[in-house]
Parts: structure tokens; sequence; C-alpha cells
């Protein structure tokens, strides 16, 4: 589903992050993991097409995208690590607009905008201003705008910080699902338990190096049987 082309990015002389290839199937949700100034979000914004690659490429289904941004940007649902929403919309309002943009038909964009407010346990917020919701419910609208258009892809950036251990748990679900149905999952997180409950695959790079990748399983058994995700991860990262 995601292709990564010996994939850089360089600002001057400082390379962000170094020639990266690999592949993301199709139905499987895969951890992007690495601790602060990794690259992760910089390879992120440039599968988003906000940043321009200053080697290699990135194909999604197929798709470049930088070539291809719009064809992309409809294969694709983006949650940031700090959702921003307009100031004087209410959370309705604005789902039904991102899913006019994605070119749903207005009765279609309310319908299924209802549906996903009543899905992710946003009813009883749905004509409340969005910037007055708290942080869980702001990462719960800012996914259902993700998966307005029923997207094949979801980019996912710390999906569950700020909620609770229920909403935590039904976003888990929602990932699962999602993947279950043929959808993929490209999550980056620190939580490391996450990604060892939910991963099919994870990827560990560190100082823009792309360290190890493999199943959790994997991992475990060629490099410290018996560990945890988070006790690979620090082998990794510490090497």
């Amino acid at each position: 589903m995601i292709q990564f082309k010996a994939l850089e990015k360089k600002y001057g002389n400082f390379t962000a992050l170094h020639p990266l290839s690999f592949e993301v199937k199709q139905g499987e949700v895969f951890g992007f993991l690495g601790p602060n100034g990794a690259g992760k979000t910089t390879t992120i914004r440039m599968a988003m097409g906000i940043l321009v690659p200053t080697a290699g490429h990135i194909l999604v289904d197929g798709l470049d995208c930088q070539r291809d941004q719009v064809e992309v940007k409809k294969r694709i649902g983006y949650l940031p690590d700090e959702p921003q929403f307009y100031d004087y919309l209410k959370a309705r309002e604005i789902l039904e607009f991102v899913g006019e943009i994605h070119g749903l038909s207005r009765k279609d964009s309310r319908k299924r905008s209802l549906e996903l407010l009543e899905e992710f346990g946003l009813k009883d917020a749905t004509e409340e201003f969005a910037v007055n919701y708290s942080m869980g419910m702001k990462k719960r609208l800012g996914l259902a705008m993700a998966m307005i258009h029923q997207p094949k892809l979801l980019i996912l950036d710390e999906p569950i910080n700020g909620l609770d251990p229920r909403g935590a748990h039904e976003i888990q679900n929602k990932m699962r699902d999602f993947a279950n149905q043929g959808g993929t999952v490209f999550l980056s997180t620190h939580l490391l338990n996450l990604a060892e409950k939910i991963c099919d695959r994870v990827c560990i790079i560190d100082q823009g190096k792309m360290r190890v990748i493999d199943t959790v399983e994997n991992l475990r058994h060629q490099l410290l049987p018996g560990g945890s995700l988070e006790d690979i991860f620090l082998k990794v990262v510490e090497s």
C-alpha cells in the first residue's frame, strides 16, 4: 500500500532522514517508532506532500505522493498529533465541510458526519464548537475527519494521546477493525505497549536511519528473547 523508495531529506548539510526504503502492506497496522528527532514527523510530512524529499519518493497505492498529490489525498486519512479546528465551526459543520472537500454530496456528507459523531461518542457535543473540546474529544473528532471519505490508508500521529483508558481502547479497536476490513494503518506513536499490542510489524528509526523492521515476535527472537517491545526499542536506539 505504501512504498518508501530511497527516501531522503536534507536541510543544507544536515541529513534529517537518510535513504529509507521499505513497504507497508495492505491490511496491516504498521508501527513507525523512534525517539524525538528521529525523523518520524519528517517522513509523515513527505507522505502527505507537505515536505518535498531531497531524493527518492513515496508511492501510495501506486501513486507518487508529490506528483499525484490530489489522487493520493483521496486515499489517505490523516490525523496529526495536535488536530487544529476552525474557531467558529461546530463539530458537525467541520465534518460536513471536510466531507464535501473530499467530494461527498452535501446530503451524503451530513449523513456520514452524523454517523461518525455517534460512532466516536460525540453525539451529545455535535453542536458544540470544536475548539472548546477536550484533547480527547479533539482526537476523536480528528479521527472522524480522517475517516469521513472512507480512505484506504490512515496515517495517524499519536492517535490516543489525551484519551482516557476507555477512549484509548475504543480507538485501538477501530484501528484494528479498519485493517481487518482491508484498510492500512501507518501508526506513529511513543506508546510502545500500544504498538506491541496492535501492530503487525514495526519499524524503529533513530537519528534519521532505519534500525530494524519486522514483527515484534521476530525482533524479540533476534535481539532480546523474552523482552518487551520497550526493551527492544531501548536496546536498538542505545546501541
